[in-house]
């Protein structure tokens, strides 16, 4: 497991699992989780879309985000390859989990869960998980045009072709927030450390959690 390195208040509890974990589609390994964290985790249908979920008001459903205010209630994303983003306010009040692939990324899914806490960006503090590199992360014209406002973070490679940095990305649009750290993995050539569906082309995922004490 990897456990962030980020200056969030003590009762905030968070993690993301790793290959060797295992994969979050086996009920074996599921069962292994769920005897990390409190409760059985809200699990989201990901539908690399920008809604995001308030767990204390409803269940869990189609959503790629979800944020709490409820000690014990755990948010969780699963990816490998798209980049999970964990929240917290410097309080310790309210935290947030985001599954942000280059589709969530583009329509806004981490602004959308800033704006879903209801805390003031100033006093929110973000956490980027592993994802794919932008050493790796090599994308079509589709893709580059999703993100030509952010010209530093494409990088041409051959005809048709750019390196994509979701990091770049992500820091650039969670800017105003007091503090965004984590990024520098690489799911996509960290190949003992992280499942890649880009590498591998197979349903095997990760899971970032996060809860309040």
């Amino acid at each position: 497991m990897i456990h962030p390195d980020w200056p969030a208040p003590a009762r905030v509890r968070a993690f993301v699992t790793t290959r060797d974990f295992g994969d979050l589609a086996d009920e074996a390994v599921k069962r292994k989780l769920r005897a990390l964290v409190p409760v059985e985790p809200k699990w989201l249908k990901q539908v690399h879309g920008a809604k995001v979920l308030d767990l204390d008001r409803t269940g869990p459903g189609d959503a790629d985000a979800s944020l709490t205010r409820t000690p014990g209630t755990v948010c969780v994303v699963k990816a490998a390859d798209c980049m999970p983003v964990l929240f917290s306010d410097e309080a310790g009040t309210t935290v947030a989990a985001a599954h942000a692939g280059w589709r969530g990324l583009s329509g806004g899914v981490l602004e959308a869960t800033v704006a879903a806490t209801g805390v003031p960006p100033r006093n929110l503090l973000a956490w980027l998980g592993p994802a794919i590199g932008p050493q790796a992360y090599e994308v079509g014209e589709d893709v580059r045009a999703a993100f030509s406002s952010y010209p530093g973070a494409l990088v041409a490679t051959r005809p048709g072709h750019w390196l994509l940095d979701l990091y770049a990305v992500a820091r650039e649009k969670l800017k105003g927030l007091k503090s965004v750290t984590g990024g520098g993995f690489c799911t996509y050539t960290e190949r003992q450390r992280f499942f890649s569906f880009r590498r591998d082309r197979s349903s095997e995922r990760m899971a970032a959690l996060i809860w309040l004490t």
